[in-house]
């Protein structure tokens, strides 16, 4: 190997090829000292490594923990919306649900601003929750197979909430999968990052599940086939 090639990345390469090179020269390996990472003063290649394995140690001991944290978190979540769910259940009358939904999810998860607006129910056709809802907000309810999440930009159901959000989530109900919406449900926050587009939304989807089969009970019974 000349001078000109003999650079970091060559010796690296050197030395990654040759496991053994450090067993044949164990003396070297034992007298060599390098910067200490956080230090003014250079320790031996053994202690080098073994503040490097600490440090991955600490690494994994802080995602156990972000882990943990979060499955506590999950936990409450779950428990928070069965409760919710017990509560709609639990409800004998059918037109008071849409009052329920609103009233139970700003307790259980503390959130200050919702709305919710239905329509094709007529139980609820004069209701307060069947105002305000044009035709261009139910065609934006058909195109929304998933939660949005994100800023105002824009959204005209974010006016149900009385002051703009910061952040908003907005989720189009239905009484089963797969068939037309009958309402949209809207959860404002003043913290532009309680709902952010690059969130999950899988309790979202279960709230907008649940909430559109409770609601589901008030449409109308479909016409006997001929």
């Amino acid at each position: 190997m000349t001078q000109d090639a003999l650079t970091a990345q060559a010796i690296a390469e050197y030395l990654s090829t040759r496991p053994d090179f450090f067993e044949q020269h164990a003396e070297l390996f034992a007298n060599l000292n390098v910067p200490h990472p956080h230090q003014a003063r250079a320790i031996s290649l053994g202690e080098r490594q073994i503040l490097t394995l600490r440090g991955r140690a600490k690494e994994q001991e802080r995602r156990l923990a972000q882990l943990l944290y979060n499955a506590g978190g999950n936990e409450h979540i779950n428990r928070s919306i069965t409760q919710w769910c017990a509560r709609m259940l639990a409800e004998p009358d059918a037109t008071l649900l849409p009052a329920h939904i609103i009233r139970s999810l700003g307790d259980l998860f503390d959130l200050p601003a919702l709305a919710l607006r239905v329509w094709d129910l007529p139980a609820l056709a004069e209701s307060e929750f069947a105002q305000d809802v044009t035709p261009g907000i139910r065609d934006y309810a058909d195109t929304l197979e998933h939660p949005y999440c994100g800023p105002l930009a824009g959204q005209d159901a974010a006016a149900w909430l009385g002051s703009p959000p910061a952040s908003l989530a907005i989720m189009a109900l239905r009484p089963l999968a797969g068939q037309a919406p009958i309402g949209l449900l809207v959860l404002g926050s003043g913290d532009p990052v309680r709902f952010t587009d690059d969130m999950g939304t899988a309790f979202l989807d279960i709230i907008a599940l649940l909430a559109g089969a409770a609601l589901g009970r008030l449409a109308a019974p479909a016409p006997d086939a001929a």
